[in-house]
């Protein structure tokens, strides 16, 4: 129970660092383009849009439209490489028979009960030691980073001990905690209505966003159940853009995470009136060239018959 949390945590911490420059909320194709037309605009539509879970509306903001379109037409290509087995139909049956079952809520908090004091009494013990060594992991991983600046080091720095500071002081293992976000869990399970995994891996793009919107939504629920709440640090997103020569910008970010007060820069580019992230359209060109040099490296080469010799006279 406790380590999936503090995984959703600090991927939810990271989601809100570093997705400020490239989405933009639920509304139609029409008004997307308004939405992102200058650089700080780009960046509060991807706030909202993160706040309500559009998880669709997050990809299209990201992409511009060609790449997107390519994006939703690939979507599930590579879905029968990997087969399911029956023992992962198994344990996929097994976990939504339990999360969706009318009686969930108290049969899962009777299985969990008679662990939580042994489990609490460890778990608050260890977990400083844990914490400290997963943050040491993750700054190490920032130190490393050489794609980002000195100042951008720092931020991140900061955000990662703000997240083990509400690790540290937050007892996960709460009973009346737990029994809420079981509730988040079983209602999360319900509104996906997945019947197989089978069904899962079939899904289609539209359908995939949806449920992914409503897994999202149960993340913050459950997060927000512990005190970490992801739209309070949403709210608190302000752009400043310092610099905008009309095809490049740089825009900082102040907001604050569990408390802290932090800042972050983003860089952007203008395509074709909109704007996006600038590692994004990079990663884009770098993907279109890979494809487009594989042809040529993978065409058969022709090995040309050596010509004949002369006949002797």
């Amino acid at each position: 129970m406790v380590k999936p949390l503090v995984r959703a945590a600090l991927a939810a911490s990271l989601l809100v660092f570093f997705a400020g420059c490239e989405q933009k909320p639920a509304e139609t194709a029409a008004t997307a383009p308004a939405a992102a037309a200058t650089p700080d605009a780009a960046i509060l539509a991807s706030v909202q849009s993160i706040k309500q879970g559009d998880i669709a509306g997050l990809m299209q903001n990201a992409l511009p439209p060609a790449d997107f379109a390519k994006a939703k037409a690939d979507w599930g290509k590579d879905k029968d490489q990997e087969p399911i087995t029956e023992e992962q139909r198994t344990q996929f049956n097994e976990t939504m028979a339990k999360l969706t079952a009318p009686d969930a809520e108290q049969k899962l908090f009777a299985e969990i009960e008679p662990k939580l004091k042994e489990f609490d009494a460890q778990y608050q013990q260890q977990l400083p030691m844990y914490a400290m060594a997963g943050a040491g992991w993750v700054k190490n991983m920032i130190q490393q980073n050489q794609t980002m600046s000195e100042a951008e080091r720092t931020q991140a720095v900061a955000a990662v001990d703000a997240l083990q500071a509400w690790v540290v002081k937050t007892r996960f293992t709460d009973a009346e905690s737990i029994k809420k976000v079981i509730a988040i869990v079983a209602k999360a399970a319900r509104d996906m209505n997945l019947k197989s995994l089978d069904e899962a891996r079939a899904l289609s793009y539209d359908q995939s966003m949806q449920k992914a919107r409503i897994a999202f939504i149960g993340l913050k629920d459950a997060l927000a159940v512990y005190g970490f709440s992801i739209d309070q640090t949403l709210d608190s997103i302000k752009p400043q853009v310092l610099s905008n020569d009309g095809k490049t910008a740089s825009v900082q970010l102040s907001y604050t995470l569990l408390g802290a007060p932090l800042t972050a820069t983003t860089e952007m580019v203008n395509v074709d009136g909109r704007w996006y992230g600038k590692q994004t359209i990079e990663k884009l060109k770098e993907k279109a060239a890979e494809q487009s040099a594989a042809p040529a490296a993978a065409a058969p080469q022709v090995e040309t018959a050596p010509a004949a010799e002369p006949k002797q006279g």
